[in-house]
């Protein structure tokens, strides 16, 4: 009987703890990223270089391996076409709907709302006049990001209208895609900053402790794990997260 064969979409440092894992399963990886040589491809089954930005290459590598798990790690995709290809009966873990959302800040918000979830007030703009308006609507001072960015990219935090123009191209310069839309968000005093992994499977719904999060000027810090929280809290963390990822679907 064949290996499974699973298509690993970005070859990075969590690829490569993901090949390990997925291998002990018994599953033949093949990883792809953009360049040479990426960390997962060192010890993957197959590899391949691939622009994964481009809807076209990312159709033509699917149809290639004709992969029983397409599994992507990074953020830099064209995730129309992995849609396309769940249409046409290629899994996705944990969906095409999944990942297509959750790398949009747009499409995010739009799901939180539909589900009643609270969030910072906000708007979105593509061009200078339509962020002066966001930003007199909400109030300075207020963040400014990409709708598609990672790791900070393209975020600034702005005080005063004189700072929007260049605010404006920094979203341009640091967004993940070709659009030029950006969110303005308003900014929020808070007391923690925590994560909740969430793990949807065959059972059911399972948490993991908390993890608590420092930031300075918008740069990551440090982490901890069990982040200390009120249980009432938590338990509205676990019902918010049982419920996007509910929406969001897949294991």
């Amino acid at each position: 009987m064949s290996k499974k064969r699973m298509l690993l979409l970005g070859a990075g440092e969590l690829g490569r703890e993901l090949t390990l894992e997925a291998q002990r399963l018994g599953l033949y990886v093949i990883a792809a990223d953009s360049y040479q040589g990426a960390p997962a491809m060192q010890l993957a089954h197959a590899c391949e270089v691939v622009d994964l930005r481009d809807g076209a290459a990312l159709r033509a590598l699917i149809l290639r391996h004709r992969p029983d798990l397409i599994v992507p790690e990074i953020e830099s995709l064209h995730t129309p076409t992995l849609l396309r290809m769940e249409a046409r009966g290629y899994r996705v873990v944990p969906t095409a709907h999944a990942v297509h959302t959750a790398m949009h800040r747009e499409r995010l918000r739009a799901l939180a709302a539909s589900l009643g979830l609270p969030t910072s007030r906000h708007r979105f703009a593509e061009e200078l006049e339509g962020l002066r308006r966001g930003c007199a609507e909400l109030g300075f001072p207020c963040i400014i990001k990409p709708v598609m960015s990672s790791s900070g990219k393209g975020q600034s935090v702005v005080h005063r209208e004189e700072e929007l123009a260049a605010a404006l191209q920094h979203a341009h310069d640091g967004a993940r895609a070709e659009s030029l839309r950006v969110i303005v968000e308003e900014l929020i005093e808070f007391e923690q900053e925590l994560t909740l992994l969430t793990v949807r499977h065959r059972e059911g719904v399972s948490f993991c402790d908390p993890i608590g999060h420092t930031q300075a000027q918008g740069d990551y810090r440090e982490s901890w794990q069990p982040a200390e929280i009120k249980a009432h809290l938590l338990q509205e963390m676990q019902r918010q997260a049982a419920l996007i990822t509910g929406e969001l679907g897949g294991w």
